[in-house]
């Protein structure tokens, strides 16, 4: 922040109280001269405070100091303001350190947003600095990335150069084209891979799930792959690792079974069933 603003801070030394003396002596003037006359008031607002010590302080800042032939005002206009040098074009920022380790897929989380940093340092911890709209992450005290903030909760923020070479093949892609890439397993299987996407915030962190879905039918075939996902439609447990699941159980070749109506325990004479509505197309009105 000094260096921001081009100023110098000369802290007070430990143990050294003749250090403080000028800082202290300052703080006694504004309590004798301007908060005590004002403390028997009561006051509703800040706003309202301040007028009250706005005369108090010109006054204070133009008497006349003891055992001198100036005020502080007049010392202030010698020697501080012609020193004084423009306020920097934008203020300065505070920045807010924190840890983070770095994921398997090479991203870190800040405030549940996710942030990529070079591949290479996969569980590895890094340090990061937000400070207004950008993110700063550092290895070893060597800056590796930056990021402008992420807006939206759960958002991500990859670039180009932090990826594998592996993963850079899957840039341009779209759910859309991710979507048709698997419905040619069948039509289970893209429902699958729908419900997948559609439960992320954001469909790209659906986009592994996908692919293991595609690397699933090339290992077990397309057939048993769409049988895996009807299975698991059926189960309401559509998700990658049900369908792996299922196919390395062998689950898939067992015959599904029947979807039977849930049959009510309770007999009551208003309980009717959905054959009472099927007996006959006239209305029926019972006493």
């Amino acid at each position: 922040m000094a260096t921001h603003y081009g100023a110098a801070i000369l802290p007070a030394r430990v143990v050294k109280a003749r250090d403080k003396a000028k800082v202290e002596a300052g703080v006694q003037s504004v309590e004798e001269r301007m908060l005590a006359p004002l403390r028997n008031r009561q006051f509703f607002s800040l706003a309202e405070i301040n007028q009250a010590l706005a005369p108090l302080l010109a006054e204070l800042n133009h008497r006349q100091m003891q055992g001198r032939d100036h005020s502080r005002a007049d010392l202030f206009a010698q020697i501080d303001q012609p020193a004084l040098k423009p306020l920097p074009s934008r203020p300065y920022e505070t920045g807010l350190w924190s840890r983070a380790r770095v994921h398997i897929d090479y991203h870190i989380a800040v405030d549940d947003r996710f942030y990529s940093v070079p591949y290479t340092l996969l569980k590895q911890e890094v340090e990061v600095r937000r400070s207004g709209a950008i993110v700063e992450i550092y290895h070893k005290g060597e800056r590796i990335a930056s990021h402008t903030v992420v807006t939206a909760k759960y958002g991500r923020s990859t670039q180009d150069a932090h990826m594998p070479e592996s993963h850079k093949q899957y840039v341009g892609w779209t759910p859309e084209r991710l979507l048709a890439w698997v419905a040619n397993t069948g039509p289970c299987t893209r429902e699958v891979g729908e419900t997948i996407l559609s439960s992320h915030a954001h469909p790209q962190q659906g986009f592994r799930s996908c692919l293991g879905l595609i690397r699933l039918s090339n290992s077990y075939g397309a057939e048993r792959t769409e049988a895996a996902c009807r299975k698991a439609l059926a189960m309401h447990s559509a998700n990658y690792k049900v369908v792996k699941t299922i196919l390395a159980n062998n689950v898939d070749k067992q015959p599904d079974k029947p979807v039977e109506a849930p049959v009510s325990s309770v007999e009551h004479q208003n309980i009717r069933g959905a054959d009472y509505y099927r007996t006959s197309a006239e209305p029926r009105f019972d006493a």
